[in-house]
C-alpha cells in the first residue's frame, strides 16, 4: 500500500517529532501522579481502562490528564529514567503535558512528540494500531494490530 492510499489525520504539532510505533488508547484522563509508574512505564491506577498495561515504547493516547501539577514532575522523571511513552496524542492541547515534555527537551535532550487532535479524529483511534508522527503533526496510519 502506498502513503496515498493510507488515511491521514490532521493533528498540531505541541511538541514536534517523527516516530513510528503501536497506539495504546484510553478514552479516559490519567492521573500520572499515583497513576504512572515511572520506574517500569506502567499503568499503576487500578480503576483506569488502561490498568497494568506498559505504555514505555507505545504511543500514549488520551483525552489529558487528570489531577494536579505532579503529572509534570511523574513524566520527567519518566523520560530520564527512559520509561515514557514513545509520544502521546491528546484531545485538545494539555498544559501539563507540554510543559513536562518541553523541559525535557531542554534538560534532557530528550524529545518526546506531543500531538493534539480535535474529537473526531482522535475517537477514531484503536489500540494496537500502527501509526506513523510526523513533524508536522500529521498521524498516517500505517497499519493495525
Amino acid at each position: 500500500m502506498n502513503r496515498d492510499s493510507k488515511r491521514t489525520l490532521g493533528g498540531l504539532a505541541v511538541i514536534s517529532g517523527s516516530v513510528t510505533g503501536r497506539l495504546i488508547v484510553s478514552s479516559e484522563p490519567l492521573s500520572f501522579w499515583g497513576g504512572y509508574d515511572f520506574n517500569n512505564g506502567k499503568i499503576i491506577d487500578r480503576q483506569h481502562q488502561l490498568s497494568g498495561q506498559v505504555v514505555k515504547d507505545r504511543i500514549l493516547v488520551i483525552p489529558g490528564t487528570k489531577g494536579s501539577s505532579t503529572t509534570t514532575a511523574v513524566l520527567l522523571e519518566a523520560v530520564l529514567r527512559g520509561t515514557a511513552p514513545l509520544a502521546i496524542v491528546t484531545l485538545g492541547v494539555d498544559s501539563f503535558l507540554s510543559l513536562a515534555l518541553v523541559v525535557a527537551g531542554e534538560m534532557y535532550g530528550k524529545s518526546i512528540p506531543l500531538i493534539s487532535l480535535g474529537s473526531e479524529d482522535f475517537t477514531s483511534l484503536e489500540s494496537d494500531q500502527e501509526v506513523c508522527l510526523e513533524e508536522d503533526g500529521t498521524i498516517i496510519l500505517c497499519g493495525s494490530g
